[in-house]
């Protein structure tokens, strides 16, 4: 594959390689084969549907093949229109799918994604639903951003309350569902006052659904919704992968996010993680990798589901995950104690994990969240689970939170590094069943507490006064 490839080609020399995305997910490929995109190239708003058995990496010198999530650089000032000159507002001319955010000038600064709630048939204050959102009330700082979309609506019901909110589409797919976005910009036009402007976009950049023995070697995946991720996976590996900039749309406005009780019906979740198999998985490997400023986690293993799911055999090896709200997040909840789901063969080791909770991703809701490595306090039935020889270093909130409702299911630890801010926190680690173990604090007694609590051997503990 390259940017200046043609379809037409047989696609199988770096002379004669195809051009487009429909091309690769359209061919018949087989156990054995490989796609490999040129280095150097940018490919834009690509999502490849993963093929069972295939690798997928590059080919040729220079830098990795760049998968960037939207079609296009919004760097340009034909594409914005003053909307509101008094509070400097600008309005992006094409219609699009829900953006996570924006990231200007490669990281340099992000935008704040105002997303209301969703009651009444229209948007109100989030917190205060008594009042109706308004732009130009809302977007009151430089780089505020809101997406508006008020069609498709769906009548479910959540949290006890049933009555029509947005449906945004699923990112699985190329979205279709797309809305208007506006930005606060300060300083003037933003395609003249930033150099690039991408948008972070509403899709899958390598979807791996239910296909064994995927592998995907040597991208830089920015800018997507996800950059890795489906259901039910076995042989996934992912290796020598930059991601970076993940996440932030607009999963749904259903309210179910378990994690922000108070959030009713009209409330809203959001997606993103940088690589995530949901649902069961065995032979799962994630390696070599430079992961950063993901909304949510870095890489992750989960399932919260009424099936029976089975997560063998994973591995989180040798990485650099930082300033994502969780590093490395894993959870099992079946709600039914009786179908056997359960987690085997994990270990979590030589990586530097690094600023949780640091990143745009704190622009969440529920901002006390963040962990190095996440567990939650789930069930999380496991065996043979060890985390070692990682170095953690600092979060705004938990390092560890590594709970389970037994004891034998929490990881076993050793030889690890904490750095961690006096007075800051470690975090949990134990047994929920009777109630919830005790968030320890990062203070002078924390090499004694990190040994005897969270049972890690060898460890070396620095603190930052």
């Amino acid at each position: 594959m390259s940017c200046d490839g043609d379809d037409s080609n047989d696609g199988k020399s770096p002379e004669t390689p195809w051009k487009t995305v429909k091309r690769v997910n359209g061919s018949w490929l087989f156990e054995g084969d490989a796609v490999l995109f040129r280095r150097g190239d940018v490919f834009r708003g690509w999502q490849i549907i993963a093929k069972a058995g295939v690798t997928y990496g590059a080919y040729g010198t220079g830098e990795k093949p760049k998968f960037y999530g939207h079609t296009e650089d919004l760097a340009d000032p034909r594409l914005w229109e003053e909307y509101d000159t008094k509070n400097h507002i600008w309005k992006y001319i094409k219609k699009i799918a829900n953006p996570g955010t924006l990231v200007f000038d490669d990281g340099t600064a992000v935008a704040r994604n105002h997303i209301p709630s969703f009651r009444n048939l229209g948007y109100v204050c989030r917190y205060d639903e008594t009042k109706p959102s308004v732009i130009e009330n809302e977007l009151t700082d430089d780089l505020d951003l809101f997406w508006y979309f008020d069609r498709f609506l769906s009548f479910g019901e959540s949290k006890g309350e049933k009555f029509p909110v947005p449906d945004v589409g699923g990112a699985e797919k190329p979205p279709t569902h797309t809305g208007d976005l506006y930005l606060r910009c300060n300083k003037g036009n933003p395609g003249e006052v930033f150099k690039t402007i991408e948008a972070v976009a509403y899709q899958i950049a390598f979807n791996v659904s239910n296909t064994p023995n995927v592998t995907i070697d040597n991208f830089c995946i920015k800018y997507y919704c996800f950059a890795v991720a489906g259901s039910d996976a076995t042989g996934l590996h992912v290796s020598n992968c930059e991601i970076g900039w993940i996440g932030g749309n607009i999963q749904s406005f259903d309210g179910n996010d378990p994690n922000y009780p108070e959030g009713k019906r009209g409330s809203v979740t959001r997606y993103g993680n940088g690589i995530e198999i949901y649902g069961s998985c065995h032979d799962y490997m994630v390696s070599n990798c430079y992961i950063y400023q993901s909304y949510d986690a870095g890489a992750s293993h989960q399932a919260c589901i009424a099936r029976k799911k089975t997560m063998t055999h994973v591995r989180y090896t040798d990485n650099l995950i930082e300033k994502c709200v969780y590093g490395i997040e894993y959870f099992l909840d079946s709600y039914n104690k009786e179908l056997g789901s359960y987690m085997d063969d994990i270990i979590i080791s030589g990586n530097i994990i690094r600023l949780s909770g640091y990143g745009w991703g704190q622009q969440r809701h529920n901002v006390d969240t963040p962990a190095l490595v996440k567990g939650w306090s789930y069930e999380n039935p496991a065996s043979n689970f060890s985390i070692y020889n990682n170095i953690f270093d600092r979060s705004a909130y938990r390092m560890l939170h590594l709970v389970a409702r037994k004891e034998e299911s929490c990881p076993k630890m050793h030889d690890n590094t904490y750095i961690q801010h006096l007075g800051g926190m470690i975090g949990q680690y134990g047994a929920n069943e009777v109630k919830e173990p005790a968030i320890e604090i990062f203070d002078e007694n924390a090499e004694e507490k990190i040994l005897n609590i969270f049972g890690d051997k060898n460890a070396k503990v620095y603190v930052i006064e």
